[in-house]
């Protein structure tokens, strides 16, 4: 699986989701699979990127959390907890994500 993640320079929600994914893959059973971090640092690239905030996760260049219809560009991005909002998809969030794009990784081959 490719796992991407997309943030703003200086993103203070970077680090805790790094973490927060890191403990979700270990959860699903994915042994440390590479994670590529992609910097966003201008409005043309987070228009062609389709950027809609920082962080966020690309699992095989999906985005599990989209928002049908979010507008791209240069902003921090907010995620619907169980907890409430916050900066980043807690561990469990993460780990459902990620084992859903697997089983549809799976589907496709």
């Amino acid at each position: 699986m490719v796992i991407e993640l997309l943030v703003v320079p200086d993103c203070p929600n970077e680090h805790p989701a790094r973490q927060a994914l890191q403990k979700a893959a270990e959860l699903a059973g994915l042994s440390a699979p590479p994670m590529t971090v992609t910097v966003i640092d201008s409005d043309a690239q987070a228009q062609r990127r389709g950027f809609v905030g920082s962080p966020t996760f690309l699992f095989d260049g999906t985005d599990p959390f989209a928002v049908p219809g979010g507008p791209a560009g240069l902003t921090c991005r907010v995620y619907s907890t169980p907890g409430g909002l916050a900066g980043a998809p807690t561990v469990d969030q993460l780990r459902d994500a990620l084992l859903a794009a697997a089983v549809a990784r799976d589907a496709v081959v």
